[in-house]
């Protein structure tokens, strides 16, 4: 009675076949990094929603260490591109209407009517990158050196030391030699419209690459080009090549009437430009009040609003973010 007591039922054996049947049916559990980064079929066939999410701090400690040595040995690829960066104009109350600051190598209008700061702006930009050590190049094609350094020397910015410390180089050129360059160069070309700019004289000095660039001003050069629309449209959009391949972040200046419908001289530098700064000089009864807006910038967030500005003594620009223009545009 006793041995028989000890046996197993007869019924528990014909169960066996039956689980083993379940297991080899079930689909194979996955392993820790296919779940949690899927393979071929999705880390959404293995496991449900929630749990493909769990964060790591959710795991026990043991499995918390794994899933870290594993993520540590798995090799990031890279795809070349470092990230682009972000840069400041170094203008008081201006770099409050940028999320983050201009993307690093983009090309900006500053357009206004006569008055209304553009080369003051500029001049300070360039005066905020030679003091934070980046190389920077002033184009005139209408002041001289000797006048643009005397500009900033008048509003505190001593430019001998970066002239010097080969950080600064202001520059004069001629728009008229560069048409007549441009000219040749598409004749030569037989009427096409790729231009060498090894051809196109003294634009960039050679082994200066600047990291800042300001060209005063585009209205300039498009006079120039008078009667000859085609090569300076040519010209311009070479240009804009270059800058780009150069990687310098450049404020290029064109003259506007005081309350524009375009920015530029022509339509075509406005659509090839990254971002454009306006500034405005508003009138009301017998006041002025200057503005500046971000009408554009390409590839990076900035705020929509018309905000007010001084040109201070010793200073430069000061803008106001949190004030507002009540001057009727007039």
């Amino acid at each position: 009675m006793c041995m028989a007591m000890k046996r197993k039922p007869v019924h528990a054996k014909r169960h066996k076949p039956e689980k083993k049947a379940a297991k080899a049916t079930a689909e194979p559990k996955p392993g820790l990094l296919s779940r949690i980064f899927g393979t071929k079929k999705g880390t959404a066939d293995f496991l449900p929603e929630h749990e493909h999410r769990r964060p790591i701090s959710l795991h026990t400690v043991t499995e918390a260490k794994k899933i870290s040595r594993q993520l540590k040995a798995i090799e990031i690829k890279k795809d070349g591109k470092e990230p682009r960066g972000w840069v400041k104009t170094g203008i008081q109350g201006l770099d409050d209407l940028f999320e983050k600051g201009i993307p690093k190598g983009s090309s900006m209008l500053i357009a206004g009517g006569a008055g209304s700061g553009k080369t003051i702006m500029c001049l300070q930009m360039l005066a905020y990158g030679c003091s934070k050590g980046e190389k920077c190049l002033y184009l005139s094609f209408e002041e001289s050196e000797e006048h643009l350094i005397q500009h900033m020397r008048d509003f505190g910015w001593e430019p001998e030391p970066w002239i010097k410390g080969g950080l600064l180089i202001i520059k004069r050129l001629d728009a008229f030699e560069i048409a007549r360059s441009v000219e040749a160069l598409l004749a030569k070309a037989r009427g096409e419209l790729m231009i060498e700019f090894e051809g196109v004289p003294g634009l960039i000095p050679a082994g200066f690459k600047p990291d800042r660039i300001c060209l005063d001003s585009l209205t300039a050069v498009a006079a120039g080009f008078v009667g000859k629309e085609e090569s300076y449209r040519a010209y311009i959009s070479q240009l804009f090549r270059m800058l780009e391949k150069l990687g310098a972040t450049s404020f290029l200046i064109t003259e506007t009437e005081k309350l524009p419908d375009m920015y530029s001289s022509t339509g075509v530098e406005e659509f090839l430009a990254d971002g454009i700064i306006a500034l405005y000089n508003i009138r009301r009864d017998n006041l002025r009040v200057n503005a500046v807006e971000i009408v554009k910038l390409r590839g990076g967030k900035h705020e929509r609003r018309v905000i007010p500005f001084n040109i201070v003594p010793k200073e430069g620009i000061v803008a106001y973010p949190h004030e507002e223009v009540f001057a009727a545009l007039k």
